[in-house]
């Protein structure tokens, strides 16, 4: 059995026994918390000389004879403990000495400053809560192996106050969104995980079975078409923040599980959404960090509305020379994406192969925030067609630091053509394509009944934290990412 344990932790699990050994309960119950490390600190001259008590995590200790100093994390941070023989009694101090780098305790002691300035509480008493059975890593901050980090979040939170912050501020982030919302009147509702058909997006869903009904469900991949019904049943602002999922790649900017955004308003467009989306980001990052300019990745973003607009034609024509007005049939368009070194199936249209060359030639020259207008219908099937070109819809996209943060809509509320537009949909995944959107026969339903004029807006949170906090990676954001399993 031995040989399971390296031998740091078998010296640990030895000192567990001698702490039973000596009647001491290795898992403790709940303490009375006074005061947290930052709270003592930073109240130093009220504190000084007054008894508090704490609970947290020993992340060094120094013994020195009859005398040991400590460092103590608690949620706010780390505070210096002194735990001396003269104040514990020789048996406490024998227990104290016990004690092992990463064991959670709680302590009771007085507040005072050292020779060297040091805030720090002199214990008087202190109290096992959680023995630590192993050793926490060492030198974690120079440690290359991302991989650990996101398998064992737990460690990464206990060793890094820089990672913990991270987190903080996703939090503050995702409330920040709410109050903006709520503020203006919308509604936050729930929506169903579970769809009977996965749509409101192109995107590949995973499937589950329900034993009962003996079907086959999916997880939702969009929170799309049920908001929008909602907007038919007259509840005409509304939001759902939660969880998508969708069964694609994984890369830093793409995780299966991810938290979304998406927000309805009846008699609105996606002029109107525009305006939302660059006020909404702006009053978050001046909400959680004090400015609209906020680092990124060794550069300056600047959030501050307006921000600039293109159409796809226009943005395709500045970056990559090409001008669609002037392409008027899928082979041409065929024919310049191959002379541009793009590969394009041979039956790709032109909306399509219009959507493929901004993705691989526009996207990364889109480092400060800009709206990408007018989209082509063959990739916008729940948007509403332009009444001055058919060809292309009143949606729009928002990329900020070359990454596509958000996608809005004049929403399609003509049920006859959004039938077609499905019907083309499913003639795709006919073709090959599982990705294609299903025909929701409710949703269409639904529309019949009359949808009023409506403008929708999607925000993915994740990209958005990553952004607001300079992370590079998607998995920096997320507690718990998607990982491998390990051999």
């Amino acid at each position: 059995m031995t040989e399971l344990y390296s031998e740091q932790e078998l010296i640990r699990r030895q000192k567990l026994d001698k702490l039973i050994e000596l009647g001491f309960e290795p898992y403790g119950r709940k303490y009375a918390v006074t005061h947290y490390a930052a709270d003592v600190i930073g109240r130093f001259d009220a504190l000084s000389g007054q008894s508090v008590s704490l609970s947290g995590r020993l992340m060094t200790i120094r013994a020195h004879g009859k005398a040991s100093f400590a460092n103590l994390q608690d949620e706010s941070g780390q505070i210096q403990i002194y735990a001396r023989l003269d104040d514990l009694g020789e048996s406490p101090y024998q227990v104290f000495e016990l004690l092992d780098i990463g064991d959670i305790i709680g302590i009771t002691g007085e507040v005072f400053r050292t020779r060297r300035g040091e805030v720090t509480v002199a214990v008087k008493e202190f109290t096992l809560l959680a023995k630590s059975l192993r050793p926490l890593p060492e030198k974690w901050h120079g440690l290359t192996n991302v991989d650990m980090r996101y398998r064992q979040r737990y460690l990464d939170l206990i060793t890094s106050q820089e990672v913990k912050n991270v987190f903080i501020t996703r939090s503050k982030i995702v409330q920040a969104i709410r109050n903006f919302l709520n503020e203006r009147g919308f509604l936050e509702v729930e929506t169903p995980m579970m769809h009977v058909i996965p749509g409101g997006a192109s995107a590949r869903p995973f499937i589950t079975h329900h034993n009962t009904l003996d079907m086959d469900l999916y997880l939702r991949i969009a929170t799309e078409l049920h908001l929008k019904r909602l907007i038919v049943g007259g509840m005409d602002k509304v939001y759902e923040l939660g969880r998508i999922f969708r069964n694609e790649g994984i890369s830093t900017r793409h995780n299966p599980e991810f938290t979304s955004v998406e927000v309805y308003q009846a008699q609105t467009d996606y002029e109107d959404m525009m305006t939302l989306t660059e006020e909404m980001i702006a009053y978050v990052a001046h909400t959680v960090l004090g400015s609209h300019k906020i680092a990124y990745q060794g550069g300056e973003l600047d959030l501050s509305p307006p921000w600039p607009r293109l159409t796809m034609v226009d943005a395709i024509r500045k970056f990559a020379g090409i001008d669609f007005l002037h392409i008027n049939s899928d082979e041409e368009a065929r024919l310049t994406a191959r002379q541009k070194g793009l590969e394009v199936k041979p039956t790709a249209v032109r909306g399509e192969i219009m959507n493929e060359i901004f993705e691989e030639m526009v996207e990364e020259h889109l480092h400060q925030p800009t709206f990408i207008m007018d989209y082509p219908i063959e990739v916008s099937p729940l948007a509403k067609q332009k009444s001055d070109d058919p060809d292309m819809t009143y949606r729009f996209e928002v990329f900020i630091a070359c990454s596509e943060i958000a996608n809005a809509f004049t929403e399609l509320t003509d049920p006859l053509e959004q039938r077609k537009r499905f019907e083309h949909q499913m003639a795709k995944r006919a073709a090959g394509d599982d990705e294609a959107q299903l025909l929701d026969e409710d949703f269409v339903t639904a529309l019949e009944y009359g949808m009023p004029p409506t403008g929708g807006l999607g925000i993915g949170i994740d990209r958005l934290v990553m952004m607001l906090t300079d992370s590079p990676s998607i998995r920096d954001v997320i507690l718990f990412p998607t990982m491998r399993l390990r051999d």
